[in-house]
Parts: C-alpha cells; sequence; structure tokens
C-alpha cells in the first residue's frame, strides 16, 4: 500500500518531534505546485541536531516504504532538505531559517525566535 502526501508528511513530523525539533511547520502547497504536496519546515539548535533530525525522518520515511529522491545539505548541517517526492522537509538551524523565510514564500507564518531569556534578533 503506497502512502499518500497526509500521510508521509504525519510520518515526517513525528521523526521530527522524536529528535525534538523546534517550530515545525506544515505546509499544503497543492495549489502553489505541482512538484511536491506538501512542505515541512523545521529547526534544529545545532547542526548535529539538524542532521540527526533529518537523518531521523530519512530513515523513518524509508521504513515506511517511502522513496526517498534525495537529500542535500548533510555536510554542513546548516540546512539539510530531504525530499520523498510528494513531501519536501526543510531543517535548519535558526539564524538560516530566519534569514531564507521560506514559510513566507509559500504562504505560511515565520516563527518568531526568541532565545531563552534573550531578545529577539532577526537577519539584516
Amino acid at each position: 500500500m503506497e502512502l499518500d502526501a497526509k500521510e508521509i508528511a504525519k510520518l515526517a513530523v513525528d521523526a521530527l518531534e522524536d529528535v525534538k525539533g523546534k517550530d515545525i511547520i506544515e505546509l499544503d502547497t497543492t495549489q502553489l505546485t505541482s512538484l511536491f504536496q506538501r512542505m515541512i519546515v523545521c529547526t534544529g539548535d545545532s547542526n548535529r541536531q539538524v542532521k540527526a533530525l533529518a537523518n531521523n525522518v530519512h530513515v523513518k520515511l524509508k521504513e515506511a516504504g517511502v522513496d526517498i529522491v534525495g537529500t542535500e545539505g548533510q555536510e554542513s548541517g546548516e540546512w539539510v532538505l530531504v525530499d520523498a517526492g510528494d513531501v519536501v522537509v526543510h531543517v535548519m538551524l535558526p539564524a538560516v531559517r530566519d534569514y531564507y523565510d521560506i514559510e513566507a514564500l509559500w504562504g505560511g507564518e515565520k516563527p518568531s525566535f526568541v532565545p531563552a531569556g534573550g531578545r529577539p534578533w532577526k537577519a539584516l
């Protein structure tokens, strides 16, 4: 049985939550592009966590029989993309996510990053 985009997205979000991903946003892109149906964006606290988050998504989707088209960015761990065909997952460091603001490009809401006990900051 082949999973649909909603089911794949749910598996991906669960995999991100397993590794304590932050500010997870799932966007329905069916009306915006024919390339994929869902986009998930998540923040990791460090390069190591970004890599671990993306790897867990990759592993969990593969275990469920989902074909992974490709993974990009594992080397630096600043922004890792997992392409599962109908679902694309972006895992980023907070500064990278703030700077590129890809949620806004796809009609989503940008999270506000405020470090614990700190002042709000924004990439220029």
